[in-house]
């Protein structure tokens, strides 16, 4: 980052060490994400034309097919043998509960966010950066929640025992902040990664879906930049045994995090009758869904590398839940086969 920032009260003074980031770096980064937030944001009924004649949901509208190159489920054998009016039901259910299961994280996101601006102290560069970031992702609820609406399926989410757990996650924000910010990252980076590798791809879809896809990437940009910021400034300020404690829950809750997301509840087989077997094999036993699912994490890779969240021991963990590979260069870097295309 290019931007400084003066030092902040003496009352929010973080340590200098050596290791990371310094201080003034930190807060320098902290308040270049704050000035984009005010430069550049977006509102849920403003920036999305909800009553236009393109954005109206159409139950046979062909664009609402599942991407083959993006979502495992829309290249398999067994969807692509469907007829068409088939596929758009199962991809609208899809898309929905997608956004329904991300704006339920969002919720509790903004909750944790609450809970820990509540224990900063004055001139922390963090509080402004963070309320910015909670006030965007308020939009993005309501703008997911809009769209679930008007697609008109009572999609569930999150599965009903993830649920009833969530209210705890929150109060984690204040006391292992840590390991909150990973959770946030786990459920932030595959629903970005995703979204990018559509809009990458080209693929045709409903025009609102594309439209809250522009914005969502483009707010989520910041939000993946603070929690990268974050880790990379305090998890090598941690002791050893936190700090080697925490390199271990980093895989366990990205793999977690992305299950949620990415993976369809037992609702969405039995409402359209999918095979165990198809689930199982795309989620995540077929070779090319390995391999997405290692795409998937090539940046928070990177991220704990730079972190020092990377050891012997992680690595063997990482590798145990299938989430290894090679880290990216930069964050965002594509995918080896949409570099290709």
């Amino acid at each position: 980052m290019t931007q400084t920032i003066e030092n902040p009260a003496p009352s929010a003074d973080l340590p200098d060490l050596s290791a990371g980031l310094t201080r003034e770096q930190y807060a320098a980064a902290l308040k270049t994400l704050s000035e984009g937030s005010v430069e550049r944001h977006f509102d849920a009924f403003l920036d999305v034309d909800w009553d236009s004649e393109a954005f109206q949901i159409r139950h046979d509208d062909p664009r609402w097919v599942l991407p083959p190159n993006t979502d495992p489920l829309g290249s398999h054998p067994w969807y692509l043998a469907l007829p068409q009016e088939r596929q758009i039901e199962i991809g609208m259910w899809r898309q929905a509960n997608i956004l329904r299961v991300g704006l339920q994280f969002e919720n509790v996101l903004i909750r944790g966010i609450m809970q820990y601006v509540f224990t900063l102290p004055n001139g922390s560069p963090e509080y402004r950066y963070l309320t910015h970031e909670a006030t965007e992702e308020c939009h993005h609820t309501q703008m997911f929640q809009e769209t679930v609406n008007r697609i008109g399926i009572d999609v569930p989410g999150m599965p009903r025992w993830v649920k009833t757990l969530l209210p705890v996650i929150p109060m984690t924000a204040s006391v292992v902040p840590v390991a909150f910010f990973i959770m946030v990252l786990s459920g932030e980076e595959p629903i970005d990664h995703t979204q990018k590798a559509i809009l990458r791809d080209g693929h045709q879809m409903p025009p609102v879906m594309q439209r809250i896809m522009e914005i969502h990437v483009a707010e989520e940009a910041r939000h993946i930049s603070f929690a990268h910021e974050y880790l990379k400034y305090h998890a090598p300020r941690m002791g050893r045994l936190n700090r080697f404690a925490a390199s271990i829950a980093f895989p366990i809750i990205m793999r977690a995090g992305c299950d949620l997301i990415m993976v369809p509840p037992a609702d969405f087989r039995k409402e359209f009758d999918i095979p165990k077997s198809v689930i199982k094999e795309l989620y995540w036993k077929a070779p090319e869904s390995r391999e997405r699912l290692a795409e998937l994490f090539a940046d928070v890779r990177m991220l704990a590398e730079e972190a020092g969240l990377m050891n012997r021991v992680s690595r063997v963990v990482w590798r145990l839940l299938k989430i290894d590979g090679r880290s990216s260069r930069f964050r965002g870097h594509p995918a080896p086969h949409l570099r290709a295309a």
